[in-house]
């Protein structure tokens, strides 16, 4: 089947064209700031708010995965205009060039901080939102793009699944976020610092786990269906900074700083949905992965990696 995937020369996007490739896909890989990391693939070099060039690089293709983005929540809140166009205008010309092309289903990449608009504590993909408590702009073009899904299928009958991943991590890992911040200050001896008293949750996702669900919703029961995609369990950013510490021999400090406006402090998120309908759920543990992120990261910027560390990637 051939299929496409914006974004796909990116961090999650190419774990996910290479679970694709290897379950026999044809992938054309639409990107406008690089080209695909393999050769195996078709690349369309366009911006998905060039509406002809989107369309002329999705022609035949039965599945557009969607996770060309604004992703960066820093980036967000500098360039919030840009953030919606890119977001936002570039979801309906997906959905837009999807239906025109009779394309079987968009497959669109979304995010747990959707949930900052929902009142209660445990939440699950059916969970109402509070539109005043959405918060941030990332987040508002992100619930904005699910509700263009959800008009092209009840208007158009264009076939969607929406995926809102948890915070993902691991090999290929984009530069401007907290995991590779960390990294660079634990490997350079200085503090790592957390914005706010670090009680902030995620359940950090490793990425190819979650590139591996995008394989799997290609099955009927997963159309016109939304799935969180979430880690094992709920890691704190004051555990992140801790786990990084102890992988690295244990003598990084660890300093506080004020919280910054719009922060998604986490929800307990139901993954139920995804194990009984698709059969999938995170199977790498945060420690071993941070292991595998701590060797590559090391590895790509030619850090010398401390001995505890590298007997831990050893083992």
């Amino acid at each position: 089947m051939r299929v496409a995937v914006t974004g796909g020369s990116g961090f999650i996007g190419s774990h996910v064209v290479d679970y694709l490739k290897a379950a026999g896909h044809e992938v054309v890989v639409i990107d406008l700031l690089a080209k695909p990391h393999r050769e195996d693939v078709d690349y369309a070099k366009a911006d998905v708010i060039d509406f002809a060039a989107l369309l002329s690089a999705t022609e035949g293709c039965e599945f557009i995965y969607h996770l060309a983005a604004v992703s960066n929540v820093n980036e967000a809140f500098e360039h919030p205009v840009y953030t919606v166009e890119l977001n936002v205008r570039g979801t309906a010309n997906v959905l837009e060039a999807a239906r025109r092309h009779k394309a079987r289903r968009v497959v669109l990449a979304s995010t747990v901080w959707v949930y900052s608009g929902c009142r209660e504590e445990f939440v699950h993909e059916d969970s109402p939102f509070y539109m005043p408590g959405a918060g941030h702009i990332y987040t508002s073009s992100k619930i904005a793009s699910e509700l263009l899904c959800q008009d092209y299928w009840q208007l158009y009958r264009q076939p969607f699944t929406i995926l809102r991943y948890d915070i993902p991590y691991g090999p290929r890992l984009r530069e401007a976020t907290v995991i590779p911040t960390f990294l660079h200050k634990a490997f350079n001896g200085e503090p790592l610092t957390i914005i706010g008293d670090g009680s902030q949750h995620r359940n950090f996702v490793y990425v190819e786990d979650l590139a591996r669900a995008h394989v799997l919703v290609m099955n009927d029961v997963a159309q016109n269906q939304i799935y969180n995609l979430k880690g094992k369990r709920r890691i704190t950013v004051r555990e992140l900074a801790e786990t990084i510490n102890r992988l690295m021999g244990g003598n990084i400090p660890i300093e506080y700083h004020p919280a910054r406006p719009g922060d998604y402090g986490g929800k307990e998120v139901s993954g139920a949905k995804a194990l009984r309908e698709l059969g999938w759920r995170a199977e790498i543990d945060f420690e071993e992965g941070m292991r595998r992120t701590i060797a590559w990261f090391a590895q790509k910027h030619g850090y010398r990696l401390p001995k505890p560390a590298l007997q831990l990637v050893a083992a």
